[in-house]
């Protein structure tokens, strides 16, 4: 199986909700208005409960409660609801792809503090738009679960990594490919903009020159989630490529800075996604 094969498989028993194909194109609407968006998503009040969790979890930090979908438009933006659909989207996927083959713990761990470290050091590094790199962040190893779901006994055999085989090397060696080219697959055939699929496209291409900064930041920040996890398995200077923290312009103290504040936040929004997994 090729990585698109393995994205037609996950999206033949998960597809994404009309609703986030309605909003994306009431977003390419120039004549939409905020009740068109409230509209769809009202419709779906359990999606309006979690949109509206997420909404006043660590993953945005907006000051003051949000308490209706319309006053959340009217804050946010539409562009800041659409993501927080896709990460209710993903939420949801996880669960649904949920088997014995990985450690589904540190699967949802990486998965969150990705998207956070993401976040964060797109922010040190002058990114705008920094919502969808969470989004990828999020994303970006999702094709583990659909290799775990799909063909389990090589998940496992991905899942051995160690400080002389990283992630990507053993994914490489054992598929032809990685988890993140699932992964971009996937989202290409949900439709999802090209500004979230086009870092994890090009994930193991992030030494590049040619290669812009959300992809660095993307490959930093999934390095990170790696230490983050194992950490009594890997050094820093063994995982982390320095000449992206300098292509970004990225010092020490700001990836400290940016993975303290991803490690105080997962934990909460890993209660809010995953209640069932993190409660227990």
């Amino acid at each position: 199986m090729n990585a698109h094969e393995y994205a037609l498989q996950a999206n033949g028993s998960f597809a994404l909700p009309d609703a986030c194909f309605k909003v994306k194109a009431l977003m390419e609407d120039d004549n939409s208005a905020i009740s068109d968006f409230a509209d769809v998503i009202s419709v779906d009040p359990s999606m309006t409960s979690r949109l509206l969790q997420i909404a006043n979890s660590a993953i945005y930090r907006f000051p003051g409660e949000i308490s209706t979908i319309s006053r959340a438009i009217t804050i946010i933006g539409t562009k800041a609801i659409y993501n927080m659909m896709l990460v209710d989207v993903a939420a949801t996927a996880f669960k649904h792809f949920e088997n014995q083959a990985i450690d589904l713990k540190r699967f949802w761990r990486m998965s969150i503090y990705c998207g956070l470290v993401t976040k964060n050091l797109a922010i040190k590094a002058g990114i705008k738009d920094i919502e969808r790199l969470f989004v990828a962040g999020l994303l970006q190893n999702f094709g583990e679960l659909l290799v775990a779901k799909i063909t389990p006994d090589v998940a496992k055999v991905c899942e051995q990594y160690n400080r002389d085989n990283l992630p990507w090397d053993l994914q490489e060696l054992a598929l032809g490919f990685t988890y993140t080219d699932i992964s971009a697959e996937l989202l290409k055939i949900w439709q999802l903009p090209e500004k979230i699929i086009i870092p994890i496209r090009h994930f193991n291409q992030a030494e590049s020159h040619q290669i812009n900064n959300d992809v660095k930041v993307l490959n930093l920040a999934s390095r990170l989630a790696l230490l983050d996890s194992h950490s009594e398995e890997f050094e820093y200077d063994e995982v982390i490529d320095e000449s992206l923290c300098q292509s970004l312009k990225l010092s020490k103290e700001d990836i400290e800075q940016a993975t303290e504040i991803a490690a105080k936040d997962a934990i909460g929004i890993l209660t809010v996604m995953n209640p069932k997994l993190f409660t227990r």
